[in-house]
């Protein structure tokens, strides 16, 4: 599919046309590369806290999109729902699975695309992602298809990285060394609460509220070596630099991290996100 991106007169410099399968394609190189769920599991305390936001009942059917490998999900299931958890790379799904089995918990996993939700309209009452959907290359088609996905009535919530928290800054400092492709508007959008009601126009409410993950790691170097290793962004990042250009890329993580670290003697960094429920 290609785009014709309308930007506001101050980012016309130069009219953007986007090939997003393209992009998608190398987005999903991106992620299956490095070893994503090494990060995910740190973060499933959001998908416990999404389920708890978004108030599930046991029974009900629940959508994680962009699921990585299951945080959300396996959450929802925890909680007796009817889970299904969807992701376009299939090395995450087999770790979602690895997780449930391990924890006798019935999961459904889908190999799809957040663009292009294989379902019949209104088929959850539910639908989650976190720090999914939000990189989607076409975030507009990616809004209407979880909304078409779930019941009149039901409810979507979502956690996405905000731009001015660590992870946006983190992910502003790595487009500094390695610029995103041209056109595509930033993931970092979906955390801001204009972007949300642009996103979701016909929906009943949006309610956004600003919370913390905390990352804790021994050390700027650890947090670092562990990104650069399994994080897909900052793993790809890396690997099209040369030596000269990752330290310097190195260099600027570790100055972002110095910034925002709350102990003198470890890695405890704060990064904020919205926890976003939406009323279909």
């Amino acid at each position: 599919m290609t785009q014709i991106l309308d930007c506001p007169p101050s980012e016309r410099k130069v009219a953007a046309v986007v090939d997003l399968a393209v992009v998608k394609a190398r987005q999903q190189a991106m992620w299956a590369s490095g070893d994503f769920a090494i990060i995910g599991t740190t973060l499933q305390i959001v998908g416990e806290s999404l389920c708890e936001a978004v108030d599930l009942e046991a029974g009900t059917r629940v959508l994680d999109v962009a699921c990585g490998n299951g945080n959300a999900a396996l959450a929802a299931a925890r909680r007796w729902c009817q889970a299904t958890g969807l992701d376009y790379v299939p090395e995450l799904l087999e770790g979602a699975r690895e997780r449930a089995r391990a924890e006798r918990l019935e999961l459904e996993l889908v190999e799809g695309d957040a663009e292009r939700l294989p379902f019949e309209d209104a088929t959850f009452d539910v639908a989650l992602s976190t720090y999914g959907i939000m990189f989607a290359p076409d975030q507009e088609r990616a809004a209407r298809e979880v909304v078409r996905v779930v019941k009149p009535g039901g409810t979507i919530g979502l956690a996405n990285w905000t731009p001015d928290g660590f992870i946006g800054q983190l992910l502003g400092t790595v487009g500094k060394h390695v610029p995103p492709p041209a056109g595509v508007a930033s993931p970092i959008q979906w955390g801001t609460e204009a972007r949300l009601a642009d996103l979701f126009p016909a929906v009943r409410s949006i309610r956004a509220t600003r919370k913390e993950f905390v990352f804790r790691y021994e050390s700027a170097g650890h947090f670092i070596d562990v990104f650069r290793r399994f994080y897909g962004p900052t793993h790809k990042a890396f690997g099209a630099l040369n030596p000269e250009g990752q330290a310097r890329l190195a260099a600027d993580i570790a100055d972002l991290s110095s910034r925002f670290n709350r102990r003198a003697t470890s890695f405890v960094v704060p990064a904020e996100y919205l926890e976003i429920v939406i009323a279909r």
